[in-house]
C-alpha cells in the first residue's frame, strides 16, 4: 500500500513538471540537484528533474557500475578521432566528418578534388548536407566545424 503511494506521488511529480513554468523548474533544480541549473531550455531541465525523481525514488545506479562506466568512458577517450585538421581555413584531405543525424550515422571524407560521400564527389559540405537532410544547410556549421570567420588565432 505505501509502495503504491509512493508510486502515485512519483507520477504526480514527473505530471507537475509539465506544468511548471521556468521559474519554477529551476527552483525544483535546486532543491534536487543542490545546485544551480545549468543555463538550458525547460525541456531539458524537465527531462533531467524527471529522470532526478526516479531516481531518488527507485535508485541510480550502484556504485561499481559507475566506476565501470566511468573506466568504458576514459577508455574510449584514447580512440576518439582526431579533430579538423585545418591550415589557414582549409579542411587537409583525409580528413573524415561523421555526424548523427536522425539517428543514423552519415560520413564524408575530405578529398583532394572535393569531398566524398556515399561513393560519390560533391563540391561542398553544403552539398552533402542538402543531400541527407533534403534542406539547405551551411555545410560546415551542419558537420559541426567553426565558420571560417571565427577560427581561433594562435
Amino acid at each position: 500500500m505505501t509502495d503504491d503511494r509512493n508510486r502515485t506521488s512519483v507520477l504526480r511529480q514527473l505530471a507537475a513538471l509539465q506544468k511548471m513554468p521556468f521559474s519554477e523548474l529551476q527552483e525544483k533544480w535546486r532543491d534536487l540537484y543542490g545546485t544551480e541549473p545549468p543555463h538550458f531550455k525547460s525541456s531539458f531541465l524537465r527531462k533531467r528533474l524527471a529522470f532526478r525523481i526516479q531516481e531518488l525514488f527507485y535508485g541510480g545506479l550502484d556504485e561499481s557500475t559507475r566506476n565501470r562506466l566511468d573506466e568504458i568512458a576514459d577508455s574510449l577517450e584514447d580512440r576518439k578521432p582526431k579533430t579538423t585538421v585545418e591550415i589557414d581555413g582549409q579542411v587537409l584531405p583525409g580528413t573524415r566528418f561523421v555526424r548523427e543525424w536522425k539517428g543514423k550515422l552519415y560520413e564524408t571524407i575530405v578529398r583532394e578534388d572535393g569531398f566524398e560521400y556515399n561513393g560519390q564527389m560533391y563540391r561542398s559540405l553544403s552539398a552533402i548536407a542538402t543531400a541527407i537532410t533534403g534542406t539547405q544547410w551551411n555545410g560546415r556549421k551542419w558537420w559541426g566545424l567553426p565558420s571560417k570567420n571565427n577560427k581561433k588565432r594562435g
